[in-house]
């Protein structure tokens, strides 16, 4: 295969995903998030998994990725769900911590242009500062996770095009190359009893 060609490209998009997930894992680890920290460490995973099978042309590696990237494409269409509380979901819940814990997204506090006040004197220590969620940010922190999720989605969508291309590919190449005999034990030769044909007997073993 070119350098152009359907592998090469799907070492570039599992290389992506390692980099966007690690990222993300970072961020789920800030925010306690232990549901997400799991499906990102699998997800972590099976793409080293698959980024092996490409380049060692091992296809039921690259199997296990394809189908491990539609259950990720599934995981992320429920965390766009959660964080905008579509159908009955609450960003609020403690789903995503297991309700091992009262954190949430760490973008809730930390999110693009959110702003500091003073907290008051008797609410708690004089030299503390309090983040204000949602109050002057530039984006809410369920618009950010839900970007997050949109962005793996396209990746894994890709990615599994990318994956199915490769298989078929390095099938049909294993499939001729059987085809030859190039993993026949032994060659196909006739046995014959006359004296004649014992030098080309000889040649077949």
């Amino acid at each position: 295969m070119g350098c152009c060609s359907g592998r090469c490209t799907l070492i570039f998009l599992c290389t992506f995903q390692l980099v966007t997930a690690l990222e993300r894992q970072v961020f789920d680890f800030l925010g306690y998030q232990w549901a997400p920290i799991l499906a990102t460490f699998t997800h972590i995973v099976v793409v080293i998994l698959g980024l092996f099978g490409t380049i060692q042309y091992r296809p039921r590696y690259i199997v296990v990725y394809a189908v491990w990237a539609a259950a990720w494409v599934t995981w992320n269409v429920f965390i766009i769900c959660f964080y905008l509380e579509v159908g009955g979901l609450s960003k609020d819940s403690g789903l995503l911590t297991f309700s091992l814990s009262r954190h949430h997204s760490w973008w809730h506090e930390h999110g693009p242009g959110c702003v500091h006040k003073e907290p008051a004197a008797s609410l708690g220590p004089l030299d503390s500062q309090a983040l204000v969620p949602g109050i002057g940010c530039t984006l809410e922190h369920g618009y950010v996770e839900a970007l997050h999720s949109a962005l793996q989605i396209l990746v894994a969508l890709v990615g599994f095009i990318c994956a199915c291309h490769v298989v078929s590919v390095v099938t049909e190449e294993e499939d001729s190359f059987d085809f030859i005999g190039g993993f026949d034990p032994f060659p196909l030769c006739h046995v014959s009893e006359k004296p004649s044909s014992l030098s080309l007997e000889q040649a077949c073993l």
